[in-house]
C-alpha cells in the first residue's frame, strides 16, 4: 500500500508562510526553506523588540522628565527622589507627556515638590 501524506495541508502550510514573507528581497519571498526561516527569524525578533520597545520607551521617558527638571533647577534623582516623598504617584510616562506638551503643569508639579 503507497505512503499516504496530506499534501493538502502540507501545501496550505507552506502557502501561508509564503504569503507572510511576500515583499521580502531575493529568495526569501519564494524559496520554502529560504522564506521559511526568514519568517521565523521575524518572530523571534518581533517577539524580542516588542519587550526592548518597552525598555527604550521608559528611557526616553526618563530623558525627557529629566530634560524638563534641569529647566527647574533640579536633576532626575532629585525630582524623583521628592516626588516620591510627597507620595505623589504619577507615572514617568505621564510626566514625560506633562515636560513635552504641558509645562506649566510640570512646573506646578515641580513647585509642590519643593
Amino acid at each position: 500500500m503507497p505512503r499516504s501524506v496530506n499534501a493538502v495541508a502540507s501545501r496550505a502550510k507552506r502557502k501561508k508562510v509564503l504569503k507572510k514573507v511576500k515583499g521580502q528581497f531575493g529568495r526569501r519571498k519564494n524559496v520554502w526553506t529560504v522564506a521559511k526561516n526568514a519568517y521565523e527569524k521575524g518572530q523571534q525578533y518581533a517577539y524580542r523588540d516588542r519587550r526592548t520597545k518597552k525598555r527604550n520607551f521608559r528611557g526616553l521617558w526618563i530623558q525627557r522628565i529629566n530634560a524638563a527638571a534641569r529647566l527647574h533647577g533640579m536633576s532626575y534623582s532629585e525630582f524623583m527622589g521628592a516626588i516620591h516623598k510627597k507620595n505623589i504617584d504619577i507615572s514617568r510616562k505621564t510626566l514625560a507627556d506633562l515636560a513635552m506638551h504641558n509645562p506649566e503643569a510640570f512646573k506646578a508639579i515641580v513647585d509642590a515638590i519643593k
